[in-house]
């Protein structure tokens, strides 16, 4: 069930009101409350695909099956460079956190850390689709990852009304990492480029269970008591956020990325597909080169024990809010906003 943005919004500030945490709707502007109430109005209309009643069952049967449970978002994209969506984001997260859902975001910032490298005459360069991470280069990548980027979404969300704390994969251990070699062979060297090996998941459900959303900067060290265990490594952050969200049995782990989701070979959308139809898409070569390590994020979150992952349109606006709550009772998305991936 697709729902309207603008009655999504509306009826979770509703719903927040009972809550002890913000009020979605005081983060409105009015002329976003004005057209939330405009669409609300129209309900009556017969002619209007999903009404605000109906809309605020499926919100409703939504939230029995997933308040209280823990929600992984990887943040990047247009979501995140365009400032209209990443306000919006921000909103979704703090509506979220007032529903009762347990908020853990891990964000990229590819495109701040080419401008950065550039400012700073850092060259760079990627093998197989990673970024090769000499010390030159993680040193930047931490820089503008755990800084300004890492910052402006937890401010964003506090400004919303939520809670969050800015964190990287440094602090407190929270992703220890080993090299990352890569090749079909294992043999390219990528430099600094991490695969998390650990991830202390008690610092993330102490932060939730105080109401904290942690922002996470995907930026890790090495295993403790190892050789590499001052090396900073740069960990991608799709990998980052399945790993994440296996370790902590998560309800749900969204990728907002640039695209619409998985295409058949028409071009149309598939809303919903199992591990098993993905090996078969590639396989077949419907999936193929960028999309692979896309999909390839997702059914390894699923197999570590995530319900569900979500490949989402970040393009979307309100693309989080939309296809968490409009799932119903299954929880599985609104069919039109992305793929859903399940075991």
């Amino acid at each position: 069930m697709k729902l309207f943005h603008a009655s999504s919004v509306l009826i979770a500030s509703i719903l927040g009101t009972s809550t002890r945490a913000f009020v979605p709707s005081s983060s409105l502007s009015s002329r976003q409350r004005h057209h939330a109430a405009s669409t609300s109005l129209s309900a009556s209309d017969e002619s209007a695909p999903a009404s605000f009643v109906e809309n605020a069952i499926t919100i409703a049967s939504s939230l029995r099956s997933l308040s209280g449970q823990t929600v992984v978002v990887k943040y990047g994209g247009n979501a995140m460079t365009t400032p209209e969506l990443a306000t919006l984001f921000c909103e979704d997260v703090a509506s979220l956190q007032s529903l009762g859902l347990r908020v853990v975001v891990v964000h990229g910032g590819g495109p701040m850390i080419n401008a950065m490298l550039e400012k700073v005459g850092v060259e760079s360069r990627f093998e197989g689709g990673m970024r090769v991470s000499t010390p030159e280069v993680v040193d930047v990548a931490a820089m503008v990852l755990c800084g300004s980027v890492n910052k402006d979404i937890a401010s964003g969300i506090v400004r919303a009304g939520g809670r969050a704390l800015g964190l990287s994969g440094r602090d407190d251990g929270l992703l220890r990492c080993e090299k990352l070699w890569g090749g079909e062979d294992k043999s390219l060297d990528l430099g600094n480029v991490g695969q998390v090996v650990t991830v202390n998941t008690q610092l993330i459900n102490d932060l939730l269970d105080e109401g904290l959303t942690p922002v996470i900067a995907p930026i890790g060290m090495g295993r403790r008591g190892e050789d590499d265990e001052g090396v900073v490594y740069n960990v991608n952050a799709d990998v980052a956020a399945g790993r994440i969200a296996g370790e902590l049995r998560a309800a749900r782990v969204l990728f907002l990325t640039d695209i619409a989701g998985v295409l058949d070979k028409e071009m149309k959308l598939l809303d919903k597909l199992s591990c098993d139809d993905i090996d078969g898409l590639i396989a077949d070569e419907t999936i193929t080169g960028g999309m692979i390590p896309k999909v390839t994020y997702a059914t390894d979150a699923v197999k570590l024990g995530v319900k569900g992952a979500f490949i989402t349109d970040g393009r979307v606006p309100h693309a989080l809010l939309n296809e968490i709550l409009a799932g119903g009772e299954e929880g599985m998305g609104s069919g039109g906003g992305g793929t859903v991936v399940t075991l």
